[in-house]
């Protein structure tokens, strides 16, 4: 019986519209067809083999444990994956990949390429639809294998015999050196006529091409080259290229603690994370990223800015209604799965921050003028002007009561500090004194209310004793100088409070005491724990840098690096205790500052040797 591996066991393969992740024993345990929010077809890794999935690899006993890759790598600069079995009677090479869509249907290919000896190889494919709730109608059409049920059909073509048992579509062959086994499958809608035949070997020297040529605009050529490219190309491949919309991670519900409740539909677009992604997207010369982005941005939150969302879905949908799915068991038994994300209808002050620093950001680097752009900079301060003393639920989605988060308002004045700055360019026209006052009074208030005189330190909230990862970002984004008393009493105080004995930040304290009977009180809402924070520590890596402790930071960049898996992704959390990745993978949020923290220390010269 095949099962879920670990979270970073898996490698992702993508198109750009859609992402697979396929796992060391050659099993694709995830895709959503045709879009990353679409239904899943391979559900397995949010349950059993029972609700999808698709296996190659090396035959092997029935019953017995599919045996893993003893090799995987991506194939250069590329989304391209190749795994390699030694057995008994020889090796084999397994190329896995998706070519990004032109005008074809999206499809997942599957090479099967013959290295010495000969081996003994098996496809098996179980296609469920509704996320394994629907067994599909599968039959053959002349040459071909399809599965249908009701709007979605998935066409499978080979050349090797496939015959089916127990539900499932199989293939056993023979490959010796230099033989090559293509296996394809194809989505279409099912009430549309078939998609074409698949061409295996064009479109591996087609994807190859594409990502060789992406690569080349990457101005980054410092010593962390290779996790920084890794990282962008993972980027890049969590975006929608129709829209330009970029997913926080293709994936939803792998638990922030294994065997707990913490579990999120991530397949939408954070404006939060999306604006950031852009910033290291621009940073390493990747204008045209920025620009679909700024678009897609523009069309999504078109209208009031009374009626902004901190998410929408990657074509700029507004309606994510949260749901459960009962019958998944969830990831290693982590209950509930859920598709959709309540959140987005929160108030999360801080995104008019990233939202306008990133619009800053673009304008500062030479991406072409957008007046729409401008006038709605201008409105989303009009709105702050009025909002940005109400309380909210911050940066971390709580879903306890709503407080005065002391980055939600950082964020509110860097909103405003970069409209000022605009302005005072010439390049538009705004209540410039009165807005500089603004930015004065946000400024006056946060350090007032939000700073804990006796600890020398800022404070998750106004009143609040307790600390959160989100003020590392105070002095990154110009809110005070490095040099500060009260930013270095706050990194040194996270470092105390919030880091775990292998260095790793958390968010926040997931409880405290603080509830009327003195118990302790979950400050997010939620039950149970969760990992430390990839982009957390990323963050105090960035600081460390800045107050001049480079050789620190540098230590705790490169044992960060070392978190990454064999082919250099990483989920949202690490698990200290059970030294393994958790949460939603790959995720942008930990790769965006892996990029940040590389070109800081890259300038400083603070790098091994």
């Amino acid at each position: 019986m095949h099962v879920a591996g670990r979270i970073e066991d898996y490698a992702l393969i993508g198109d750009m519209q859609t992402a697979a992740l396929v796992g060391r024993d050659g099993s694709v345990d995830w895709l959503c067809l045709p879009r990353f929010d679409s239904h899943a077809v391979f559900a397995g890794l949010l349950g059993t083999e029972e609700h999808g999935f698709w296996r190659v690899g090396p035959a092997h006993p029935a019953g017995g444990d599919p045996p893993r890759a003893d090799r995987r790598r991506y194939r250069g600069d590329s989304l391209v994956l190749e795994s390699e079995w030694d057995t008994p009677r020889g090796t084999v090479r397994i190329i896995d990949f998706m070519p990004p869509r032109e005008n074809h249907a999206p499809q997942l290919v599957r090479i099967v390429e013959g290295v010495s000896g000969r081996v003994r190889m098996r496809s098996a494919l179980r296609m469920r639809f509704s996320y394994g709730w629907v067994v599909p109608w599968v039959h053959k059409a002349g040459n071909r294998t399809v599965a249908v049920a009701g709007p979605d059909s998935v066409w499978l073509d080979t050349e090797a015999d496939t015959y089916g048992k127990d539900l499932t579509t199989y293939s056993d062959f023979t490959v010796g050196p230099g033989d090559r086994v293509a296996f394809t499958i194809s989505w279409e809608a099912s009430h549309r006529a078939a998609p074409e035949l698949p061409e295996p070997e064009e479109a591996l020297r087609t994807t190859e091409d594409f990502w060789r040529e992406w690569v080349e605009t990457c101005t980054y050529h410092g010593p962390y080259r290779e996790a920084v490219v890794r990282s962008l190309i993972t980027l890049k491949a969590l975006t929608y290229a129709p829209t330009g919309g970029i997913v926080a991670a293709p994936t939803t519900s792998l638990p922030e603690e294994i065997g707990g409740m913490r579990n999120w539909d991530y397949r939408f677009t954070w404006l939060r994370d999306a604006a950031i992604t852009l910033s290291s997207l621009l940073r390493t010369g990747y204008r045209e990223e920025a620009r679909a982005w700024r678009e897609w941005l523009l069309r999504a939150v078109a209208g009031d800015p009374e009626n902004l969302q901190i998410m929408y879905g990657i074509a700029g949908e507004r309606e994510l209604s949260e749901a459960e799915l009962s019958w998944l068991p969830g990831y290693e038994g982590s209950k509930p799965v859920r598709v959709g994300n309540g959140a987005a209808g929160q108030l999360q002050l801080d995104v008019y921050g990233e939202m306008v620093e990133a619009l800053h950001l673009g304008h500062m680097t030479g991406l072409a003028r957008n007046d729409y752009a401008q006038l709605l900079q201008l409105k989303l301060i009009g709105y702050l002007e009025n909002h940005w003393e109400e309380k909210d639920e911050g940066i971390w989605e709580v879903r306890g009561p709503r407080r005065h988060f002391v980055h939600s308002k950082v964020m509110a004045w860097v909103a405003v500090d970069r409209t000022v700055k605009l302005i005072e360019s010439g390049d538009v026209d705004g209540p410039l004194e009165r807005w500089r006052a603004l930015r004065d009074e946000i400024h006056r208030q946060v350090c007032e209310k939000g700073y804990d005189k006796e600890r020398n330190t800022f404070t998750q909230s106004y009143g609040s004793k307790e600390l959160d990862a989100s003020l590392l970002l105070i002095p990154q984004m110009g809110f005070l100088p490095p040099d500060d008393k009260r930013v270095i009493g706050t990194i040194e105080a996270i470092q105390r409070e919030l880091t775990t004995e292998d260095g790793f930040v958390l968010r926040y304290p997931t409880s405290s005491e603080g509830g009327a009977d003195g118990a302790a009180e979950n400050v997010d809402g939620l039950e149970g724990e969760e990992g430390a924070f990839l982009a957390c520590s990323f963050w105090l890596a960035d600081d460390l840098a800045m107050i001049g402790r480079v050789d620190e930071a540098r230590k705790l960049f490169e044992k960060l690096l070392a978190l990454r898996n064999d082919v250099g992704l990483l989920a949202e959390e690490w698990d200290s205790a059970r030294q393994r990745q958790v949460g939603n993978f790959p995720q942008a949020f930990s790769h965006v500052p892996l990029i940040d923290t590389a070109l800081r220390l890259t300038a400083s010269g603070a790098y091994g040797v």
